[in-house]
């Protein structure tokens, strides 16, 4: 699910992300400017100045104050430092990839590389995509077994003919540990990945 935040700071993003708006900023942080000032300021026409000023207003980073007909504009630092700090917590920015599958890419490579029948097509180059394998090879293994290595062998070979490479690589990448023939799956922390 999204986070409730993506709105705002998609709005805030799309406002500072343009070089006017930019500079309409950098400006008002200094002191107050008419839409007149900033137009000649900016070397724009009035109305494009009256456009970025309103992306500006609608999130609340700066305020008009009408004196006669003069519009007077002046940022409003606090609502910045308040957007700031909205998006300055780890918790609100990893928020923002709410509604994103985080296995997606393991079970791509999981799909491109095993048929519906489990079985190995190849054993990946990529050190990045064969870690990935491994791992879903390593979880057919009980953590608290011990197992022979014909055993272990018969049970590689179920998803792939290479089985002393697929062991070795296991080892490896210290998914499993051996001692004279005896193999056992090692604590995933313990596992050093690619």
């Amino acid at each position: 699910m999204p986070s409730p935040a993506l709105p705002t700071l998609l709005a805030f993003f799309k406002a500072l992300a343009h070089e006017s708006r930019l500079k309409i900023v950098g400006l008002l942080a200094s002191r107050e400017l008419s839409g007149q000032e900033l137009a000649a300021l900016l070397a724009l026409k009035e109305p494009t100045v009256s456009h970025h000023l309103a992306m500006l207003r609608e999130l609340g980073l700066v305020r008009q104050r009408l004196d006669g007909n003069t519009h007077w504009w002046s940022l409003d630092l606090e609502a910045l430092v308040a957007l700031n700090r909205r998006m300055a917590t780890r918790d609100d920015v990893a928020a923002l990839a709410g509604g994103i599958e985080p296995d997606a890419w393991d079970r791509r490579v999981l799909e491109n590389f095993f048929g519906a029948d489990e079985r190995l097509k190849e054993i990946p180059a990529s050190r990045k995509k064969r870690w990935v394998v491994l791992r879903f090879l390593a979880d057919k293994f009980e953590a608290d077994r011990r197992y022979p290595e014909a055993e272990l062998n018969e049970i590689l070979k179920r998803h792939h003919w290479d089985s002393a490479t697929l062991r070795r690589e296991m080892v490896g990448y210290r998914m499993m540990a051996r001692d004279h023939g005896i193999y056992w799956r090692l604590p995933e922390a313990e596992w050093q990945p690619a």
